[in-house]
């Protein structure tokens, strides 16, 4: 499986030699369609994970450039807040220094949002439940993983309505 996970980040890494860098001011309209076009391309075509990417987005509210600092000497870079503490993990995965993946998940929306996708995805397949990814992209805390979730689904429901993922079926096929 790790041969497949490496893969797929050297690709990631080859298919953005000339990467989407976004130098205008943080927040304007030009990186915002640069964000989105980027969370659309990580989504791999899954309308879920979109949705999902999104949710993760609007409550990070990061922008191109970005580099917070928190209280237990991390930071969060990039449109996604991916936390730097993922930056050694991910550069094993990509077979890059991990100064070049940090100056990519600060500067390149793409490679902030597949990184996003990652880390939620690695979290999902280690749990198997959906919303406890979220609150782990987050947090390894479980008080602060109920918060986070909470929080993302408001800005899903928000953004995608009460429905986010489509009616629930029962059994029988009905809602």
């Amino acid at each position: 499986m790790r041969g497949i996970t490496k893969r797929l980040w050297t690709a990631t890494v080859v298919g953005m030699l000339v990467p989407q860098l976004a130098w205008a001011k943080s927040g304007s309209a030009q990186d915002e369609r640069v964000i989105a076009a980027c969370i659309h391309r990580a989504s791999l075509g899954r309308p879920w994970l979109e949705k999902t990417l999104w949710g993760l987005r609007d409550q990070e509210a990061g922008w191109i450039g970005a580099e917070v600092a928190n209280t237990n000497g991390s930071h969060d870079l990039g449109p996604m807040q991916v936390n730097s503490w993922w930056v050694t993990r991910i550069a094993a995965q990509v077979d890059r220094p991990p100064a070049h993946v940090r100056h990519w998940l600060k500067f390149d929306a793409c490679f902030n949002a597949q990184a996003a996708r990652w880390v939620f995805l690695s979290a999902l397949r280690t749990t198997g439940d959906y919303w406890k990814a979220v609150g782990i992209y987050h947090s390894p805390t479980t008080w602060r993983q109920r918060r986070y979730t909470a929080s993302v689904i408001g800005h899903l429901q928000s953004r995608f309505g009460a429905n986010i993922f489509g009616p629930v079926q029962t059994a029988s096929g009905q809602e």
